[in-house]
């Protein structure tokens, strides 16, 4: 699907670099490939905006300005989740250049979003790895539970979140990772939703969960501090808006919001 782009070729022009995005005046490139010098890189659409392609442009060396995509949050999803969709191909392309099968080169596919091995007797074919990842916010009646993980340490709390492990349900991860990281047992668990999160390659995998027993006890080499909240006093930093754990975490508030109305 990777082609060279024309000189006369023209849309949305997306040059990543990692986890950042080239961006002018804050906005995405916009016009001929010849206005931003990519004639004759390699690139491929990879969708449209306002009708016009996105076209993925090859991981370059230059000294353009890059932003970080995290920082684009407040952009509406559909075009969020089309940036983490170059992302995380360019990253994927980029960590997947020889064959894990014969060592071989690989090429870019052409008929769909993968990498396939040069050895005409290999020819394996590899598509981009996605790494599921659970995250869940717990209520306690009208208390939510919020950590302060030690990347944030003194920042923002947020829920609870970590890798799907290999034979584990979803719902399996979500009770492992609430008692590993903070000695809280979970029930009545339930899907909300989930999120792209190119960073490099996540899909973050959305649930709310219920109190069952224990006392917060931290793993220390996670976890910061975590501490129940009652939803109508002051709350500490949150994660930013765009995110799913705020979304989990508004529901949850609204959520023990009915549960105080429902005691009284």
């Amino acid at each position: 699907m990777m082609q060279k782009i024309n000189i006369n070729d023209q849309g949305f022009w997306l040059l990543t670099k990692g986890s950042n995005i080239h961006l002018i005046n804050h906005q995405l490139p916009k016009g001929n490939a010849e206005d931003f010098a990519v004639q004759g890189k390699s690139g491929m659409i990879i969708g449209y905006i306002e009708n016009q392609p996105l076209w993925l442009v090859e991981e370059l060396d230059d000294e353009r300005a890059y932003f970080s995509l995290r920082d684009q949050l407040y952009l509406p999803e559909e075009l969020f989740y089309l940036l983490c969709r170059g992302v995380e191909l360019n990253h994927f392309f980029n960590t997947h250049q020889f064959c894990g099968k014969c060592g071989s080169k690989m090429q870019i596919a052409e008929d769909e979003w993968a990498v396939q091995c040069r050895n005409e007797s290999c020819h394996y074919r590899t598509y981009p790895v996605i790494c599921p990842s659970i995250i869940v916010a717990v209520r306690r009646d009208d208390h939510i539970l919020l950590a302060n993980h030690v990347r944030h340490k003194g920042g923002i709390y947020t829920t609870i979140a970590g890798f799907v492990e290999v034979g584990e349900t979803f719902e399996q991860a979500v009770a492992r990772e609430v008692f590993e990281e903070t000695g809280i047992k979970v029930k009545n668990i339930r899907y909300v939703g989930s999120q792209p999160w190119a960073f490099p390659n996540s899909q973050m995998v959305g649930f709310l969960a219920d109190y069952e027993s224990g006392e917060i006890c931290l793993q220390e080499e996670e976890i910061h501090d975590a501490k129940w909240f009652a939803y109508n006093q002051p709350l500490p930093e949150l994660p930013p808006k765009g995110t799913i754990a705020l979304k989990l975490i508004e529901q949850t508030l609204e959520l023990c919001k009915q549960s105080a109305g429902s005691i009284r």
